[in-house]
């Protein structure tokens, strides 16, 4: 028991250090991204934090296995290298009780992970999508604040406003557009005006700016034939809103409950998928164990590049059948199981092979 307890502590400890790395990674990027969208205008940067709060189940669902896989590795490799694993063999324990150890330890994992894959992470995912729903359905006016320029999606244009409310009424309001080439309409316009607000056709859902008692100036820069045009109401189309907004879920933002009900080929496979997640970690961690066999020569990194391609090469292969699920292709039938088949077969040979098997050649192949 006590060589368990330090075991499994050595593995833990190390996967939470990688999955604090990784996370970190991941949700930089991610931050990048939301921030970028933010600046653009498309994004309230209020929500951002909130955003990434609900992704982080789903980031740890998908960080967790690979975390707790090189754990493995690093652990057993450093105690190859220290020999603290000679010693261990040297006391009665064998390369069957190591195993039982690592496996107990997984399944502890793998239960962290499916519940995860299974409750917590298309929760997340779900609140995330609808925020991000939200903004979306937004117009570019309720996006923008006084005192600022903003360019227009597309680049179709700039605007400014001295002073917005909560309403989205805008005073003393600014918008400028460069000439449209497909319309042989060469000429910036200028539009300027006292006060404007936001419109919604409630027939096509198209947005409009309704701009008040102004001046719409419109020419090329360096002429002198300038249009100058008063108006007491002016409508500026705003843009489309963009398709598939709105009630539209992803099968990954559907509770458990509702993809085993669905017939549907992205809900069989994304639920296929939440249960593969969970399985992949005791997989992965079968592998794990004779890989990181090494010795004081060799180091205890020797093995961790060809240890991780076998690893990529796993998750290339659900994600290949994941997506012939989608399209149901001939292979849909067999799910993501046959995925896993494979893999356990190749994690059976490492462990024979590690515990001394060799395959049997003829006699006339022996030199």
């Amino acid at each position: 028991m006590i060589i368990f307890r330090y075991i499994a502590r050595d593995i833990l400890a190390s996967t939470a250090a990688v999955s604090l790395v990784l996370m970190l990674v991941i949700m930089s990027s991610r931050f990048v991204k939301y921030l970028a969208q933010a600046a653009g205008g498309e994004l309230d940067a209020s929500i951002l934090f909130a955003v990434i709060g609900y992704r982080v189940p789903g980031f740890l669902e998908l960080i967790l296995p690979l975390a707790f896989f090189l754990a493995i590795l690093l652990v057993y490799g450093r105690m190859y290298v220290d020999s603290e694993m000679t010693v261990l063999y040297a006391c009665g324990m064998d390369p069957k009780k190591l195993m039982a150890y690592t496996m107990v330890v997984a399944i502890g994992v793998a239960a962290l992970v499916a519940w995860l894959s299974l409750s917590v992470s298309p929760q997340g995912l779900a609140k995330a999508e609808a925020l991000l729903s939200a903004q979306k359905s937004r117009g570019e006016i309720e996006s923008l604040a006084s005192g600022k320029f903003y360019t227009l999606r597309g680049g179709r244009g700039v605007t400014y406003s001295e002073e917005i409310s909560e309403g989205g009424h805008m005073r003393n309001v600014f918008l400028a557009e460069p000439g449209d080439k497909e319309r042989n309409n060469l000429g910036h316009v200028v539009i300027l005006a006292a006060s404007g607000y936001p419109q919604r056709d409630e027939d096509n859902g198209e947005r409009y700016l309704l701009l008040e008692d102004g001046y719409r100036i419109q020419g090329a820069p360096g002429r002198a034939d300038f249009q100058i045009t008063s108006f007491e109401q002016y409508g500026q189309r705003m843009g489309k809103p963009r398709p598939g907004q709105g009630r539209r879920e992803k099968a990954g933002a559907l509770t458990t409950r509702k993809l085993l009900s669905s017939n549907e080929p992205a809900h069989r496979a994304a639920l296929q998928w939440r249960f593969s997640v969970p399985v992949l970690v005791l997989v992965v961690a079968l592998m794990a164990v004779p890989l990181s066999r090494t010795n004081s020569r060799q180091g205890r990194f020797v093995k961790i590049f060809p240890a991780v391609i076998l690893y990529i090469l796993y998750l290339v292969a659900l994600n290949a059948a994941r997506g012939a699920i989608e399209e149901e292709k001939q292979l849909a039938a067999l799910g993501l199981w046959w995925i896993h088949l494979i893999f356990l077969s190749i994690a059976a040979v490492l462990i024979a092979w590690d515990s001394g098997w060799r395959p049997a050649l003829p006699k006339g192949s022996r030199s």
